[in-house]
């Protein structure tokens, strides 16, 4: 075979220089396809302000696991991250030691008010608060009141709404507090507190009435099948 003939079949389609071509191009509109679906980061954003800004809106304790895939960053990088804010709000090395803290809970991140300042926070709270809950209000806390322990998310499970603000509300009053954080999914667990015995003016939580009667069916929803005595859950 001649020179000539060699280069005319290269250059004939589905030829060897061709097939290479497509194939480059072939992996090249992949590896953009596989880029554009990746989670894409905020280099332009310092690590440690996006961090900030994630755990200034979270209402449930944020792991460094969740926190990572967040901001698209790597644990270590976000461990690192987490020490250097705590650092800053305690005003170590000469920064100002802010009014709140950022606090590790049951396995997670959080912002929390410094205790020394709970005086006045609840007076700003005291001060604030309406003298009537709203009728949400009155629902969320009857849920929290016959389900305790209960989530935030197990209670807008059974009211169908959201119930963030309601529940901030109610623990802004006093009435329902938290009680513990599950060790496995950072949910806070809450309670009814002493002061809501105080405001129904009953001992105990034994003292509630009974749910069953007011159901369509005792055996359902708030039932004794339960295994709570008395039809209370």
């Amino acid at each position: 075979m001649t020179d000539d003939a060699h280069d005319a079949s290269s250059a004939e389609p589905g030829g060897a220089d061709e097939m290479a071509d497509a194939r480059a191009i072939e992996h090249a509109i992949h590896e953009r396809a596989e880029h554009d679906r990746a989670p894409q980061a905020h280099p332009a954003i310092p690590l440690d302000r996006q961090l900030e800004a994630i755990l200034m809106i979270a209402d449930e304790p944020q792991s460094l696991v969740a926190l990572g895939a967040a901001v698209d960053a790597p644990v270590p990088a976000v461990r690192q991250a987490i020490e250097r804010l705590v650092a800053d709000f305690d005003g170590v090395d000469g920064t100002i030691r802010r009014g709140f803290e950022l606090r590790e809970v049951g396995g997670g991140w959080r912002f929390y008010v410094r205790q020394d300042l709970d005086a006045v926070v609840e007076q700003f709270v005291e001060a604030e608060r309406p003298s009537r809950l709203s009728q949400a209000a009155l629902e969320t806390l009857a849920v929290v009141a016959y389900k305790q322990p209960i989530t935030r998310s197990q209670i807008a499970a059974i009211r169908a709404v959201n119930v963030d603000g309601v529940v901030r509300t109610l623990v802004a009053r006093g009435l329902i507090e938290e009680s513990f954080t599950d060790s496995e999914t950072g949910a806070i667990n809450y309670v009814t507190s002493d002061l809501l015995l105080q405001q129904l003016g009953i001992n105990s939580l034994d003292e509630l009435p009974l749910i069953s009667p007011l159901l369509d069916d005792g055996a359902d929803g708030f039932g004794q099948n339960e295994g709570i005595p008395d039809g209370r859950v």
